[in-house]
């Protein structure tokens, strides 16, 4: 199942990441949590310039508690696109095994986000029209993280780099509070947002590691704005700290 979604994700996340959409999804919240105690946190970059930060705590042997937030500033000749979004949540975890090894992670939680969004047209580089769509929005999501902390090694320059998988499967309802363009407003909308997402690790150290992420996004509602016209694929540096 791991190898068909590392197929598939990729080629699905073409396919989305042609449309337009207000809504910018963060890298997902995926800290591998394993005793009490534990902390883990992360930031991670897309090609666009989507920073995503992540940090999770577990309370107890079995409760973790999340925060995650993301912000971008991507400025082109025909599309500025901004945007700000935080995240809380929380939920349970296990490891299982013969090794003690696996980890199962179930999480919900809320969020809330902001997107101004420029549209330029131009004929012979002279500006014709210009749109400005204006949102804020409010989210609740839900997810379920399967890893493995068996490594398998991958060997550069001479030295050995233990690599790790896994994937999230996330589910998240993101309504508009509010929508303008040009000053006007508008009909607010919503979606059910799909979002898989398969992750690697290389370890650089006991509690340092490169991650590598790639998702799709996919809207389950038909709408005009609040589609799914944004995919993840971003690199990231990951910190563990106190666990198995």
């Amino acid at each position: 199942m791991i190898k068909f979604l590392r197929l598939i994700i990729p080629v699905l996340a073409l396919f989305a990441s042609g449309c337009s959409s207000v809504y910018m999804p963060n890298v997902p919240n995926t800290p591998m949590l394993s005793k009490q105690g534990e902390f883990s946190g992360g930031g991670h970059i897309s090609l666009k310039g989507n920073t995503s930060i992540n940090g999770a705590y577990a309370v107890s042997d079995h409760v973790g508690v999340l925060f995650s937030g993301s912000a971008m500033s991507n400025e082109r000749r025909g599309k500025d696109f901004k945007h700000k979004l935080i995240e809380i949540g929380g939920g349970y975890f296990n490891t299982f095994g013969p090794d003690d090894n696996r980890i199962i992670e179930i999480y919900g939680g809320v969020g809330k986000g902001w997107s101004d969004i420029t549209y330029r047209d131009f004929e012979k580089d002279v500006v014709v029209s210009t749109q400005l769509q204006d949102v804020d929005y409010r989210k609740a999501f839900i997810q379920v993280n399967y890893s493995s902390k068996k490594k398998d090694n991958l060997k550069l320059f001479g030295t050995n780099f233990p690599i790790n998988y896994g994937t999230a499967l996330r589910i998240s309802h993101v309504t508009m509070d509010r929508f303008f363009i040009n000053g006007v407003v508008q009909p607010k909308e919503d979606n059910i947002f799909f979002e898989p997402i398969f992750f690697t690790r290389m370890a650089l150290s006991k509690v340092i590691q490169l991650q590598y992420t790639t998702s799709s996004n996919i809207g389950l509602k038909s709408r005009k704005y609040m589609s799914a016209g944004n995919s993840i694929f971003t690199i990231g540096v990951v910190v563990n700290v106190g666990g198995k």
